[in-house]
């Protein structure tokens, strides 16, 4: 692997043009994602930016907002390109970003692979009425396995970090998913498992299920289920390194007033968007930050 020109700034031994390349899908995004990484060291701050790119072009090709014919085809070649990239082999600048921050910060193959998985199984044919182990199985690949490869990066690898990004990764799907319902809904999507459908007489129908009368106790359900996994992440952080978890705690202190005034909305109408105060979540995450 040649590289060219080396960033003068201390970082990943990349060239700076790959690092900018990297950057801008970043910056593209229009994401605060990029913003909330400003407080990592340069080599991880740019590490997460890899990591970010990586998951950005696996999501857009399930979602189809890529110029590719096979989607299926184009994240079965993604797995194919991982294993190219831990035996070194790169092809472009986000290969050679991916595979220093692989060496640098030690990531492991088969979180990349749990994450292409999640999005293959956003691919095709929309997810319906899941039931519980599909349901954790899809929060696994496409949040927790995320967040296993973000840890490592934050410059934590011990058993306690894992256990944050297992449930952190959880807690942040799940609220997502009771945000999203609705617009879920319109694309004929269902997250919701299907035992609690049933559990609650909800139709595993996506336009149905929207305004029966059972799905607002069903989602409070859901998200106690996120409460149990945002309190067990914290706990699991007293366990590894303070500063490595310092991002961890403000994406849970930026997600938990969110899932606050999911609940205090309710899912009688979950078209209706919920109330939330931007400069709560702004002050939840600067307390995160210097606690």
């Amino acid at each position: 692997m040649v590289f060219g020109r080396l960033c003068a700034a201390p970082g990943l031994p990349c060239a700076q043009a790959d690092l900018d390349h990297v950057a801008s899908v970043v910056i593209r995004s229009g994401t605060s994602f990029g913003k909330g990484m400003k407080i990592l060291p340069t080599p991880r701050r740019q590490g997460m930016f890899a990591v970010y790119a990586f998951c950005r072009e696996v999501d857009d090709i399930a979602d189809g907002d890529t110029q590719v014919a096979d989607p299926a085809a184009a994240l079965a070649e993604w797995h194919s390109r991982v294993d190219y990239l831990f035996e070194g082999e790169t092809r472009n600048a986000l290969d050679r970003v991916l595979v220093a921050t692989i060496v640098r910060f030690g990531l492991k193959a088969k979180d990349f692979h749990d994450v292409i998985d999640g999005m293959i199984m956003d691919c095709g044919d929309p997810i319906v009425a899941p039931d519980e182990k599909t349901f954790d199985l899809y929060c696994d690949r496409v949040a927790s396995a995320v967040g296993r490869l973000s840890v490592c990066v934050f410059g934590d690898t011990s058993d306690a970090a894992r256990k944050v990004a297992f449930h952190l990764g959880r807690a942040l799907q799940i609220t997502n998913i009771l945000r999203d319902i609705s617009e879920d809904a319109a694309r004929g999507r269902l997250y919701l498992p299907s035992e609690l459908l049933e559990r609650f007489n909800v139709p595993s129908s996506p336009a149905e299920a929207l305004y029966a009368h059972g799905l607002n106790p069903l989602c409070h359900v859901l998200a106690r289920r996120a409460q149990d996994h945002f309190r067990d992440a914290q706990i699991a952080m007293h366990g590894c390194a303070k500063n490595a978890m310092r991002p961890a705690r403000m994406m849970a202190a930026s997600y938990l007033p969110i899932l606050a005034a999911l609940i205090k909305r309710g899912w009688k109408n979950p078209e209706n968007p919920p109330k939330i105060s931007k400069s709560w979540r702004a002050a939840r995450a600067l307390i995160a930050y210097v606690k």
